[in-house]
């Protein structure tokens, strides 16, 4: 599996193995990646620095459809135990497959694996463009097993001149291809089965962590206890990890919401104008009226409230 030419930075092993620059740790680069790549500007990832504060919680716009874990390698190593076969045994692929999941067979690439995990699963999947960069390699990597899957993306030169555009970005200065990397990016994902997915492409295919809670979304308190919390039981005080939560951008929600508002508007004008009969409590007519009525003016209130928490998280971001 080999390009003719490469872009700056990137190493090739002796073996014959490329090996990127390593993305940094930033929400701005994940989301800035994402996007060049065919997602849409309504979703965007953001820094989790609690998983227990309610105040810090509030921050991240809800609802969660990917996290992202960021682990030191002691930690990662610890829950595997070395328990990794050596042999690639997981043949999921095509659509039975519960979840989209690709095995890394590119050096340093555990960060752009652990974004296309998150926008390949899950509703986060409809909101990738299908004539885009993303969209083309999900559709022709779908059917194919593992290795052949990892091979398309390993062959895409527009794969690797984006992510190495995104991994010249962030904060700090970028550290050369061919240093050591020690730490393991994964993704927890919600599959079409309804079930906790975590996917790691270093590991045999995906780990299944059981089925989810209801309406819970990858920030819910029992999903957290079914996956995340399963590294931070073994993390021995390391406090190294962090966590990246991929969501609805709160300007892309306020629109959303707002336009919901309208239509609860509307829909209450229109019970109102559309009831002629006598508004009379005894008649059970009025009485479903109101019955209606209150229960669309309930959703409005919960709408505006919603709207008002928006805006906050938008002119926090904006600050």
């Amino acid at each position: 599996m080999a390009t003719t030419s490469h872009q700056p930075g990137v190493t090739i092993l002796p073996s014959g193995k490329k090996v990127f620059i390593p993305l940094e740790n930033n929400p701005a680069v994940f989301t800035s990646l994402i996007h060049s790549m065919g997602v849409s500007s309504e979703l965007e990832f953001h820094d989790v620095y609690s998983l227990t504060d309610p105040d810090l919680l509030s921050f991240i716009p809800r609802p969660v459809h990917a996290l992202i874990f960021i682990a030191p390698g002691s930690v990662y190593y610890r829950l595997h135990d070395k328990g990794k076969p050596k042999v690639l045994t997981y043949t999921g692929h095509g659509q039975e497959e519960p979840v989209w999941w690709c095995k890394q067979t590119i050096g340093h690439s555990c960060g752009l694996m652990a974004l296309l995990h998150s926008i390949a699963n899950g509703e986060t999947s409809e909101h990738v463009a299908p004539d885009s960069l993303a969209g083309r390699l999900l559709a022709k990597s779908t059917p194919l097993p593992p290795m052949e899957r990892a091979a398309v993306l390993y062959d895409s030169a527009e794969l690797e001149q984006a992510h190495m555009a995104a991994a010249v970005m962030g904060d700090s200065k970028p550290p050369s291809s061919a240093e050591p990397n020690g730490y393991h990016f994964l993704a927890f994902v919600p599959g079409r089965d309804g079930r906790l997915w975590e996917c790691d492409g270093s590991w045999d295919g995906p780990i299944d962590h059981g089925t989810l809670p209801e309406g819970a979304d990858m920030l819910n308190s029992k999903v957290l206890e079914m996956g995340i919390n399963k590294y931070l039981a073994v993390s021995e005080g390391n406090l190294e990890y962090s966590l990246v939560a991929l969501t609805g951008s709160p300007t892309a929600q306020l629109k959303t919401n707002d336009r919901e508002l309208a239509d609860l508007a509307r829909r209450i004008r229109a019970l109102t104008t559309n009831f002629t009969g006598p508004r009379d409590y005894r008649t059970l007519a009025y009485r479903e009226f109101l019955r209606q009525r209150a229960k669309l003016k309930e959703q409005y209130t919960v709408k505006i409230e919603r709207r008002r928490k928006l805006k906050e998280e938008q002119e926090l971001i904006e600050y």
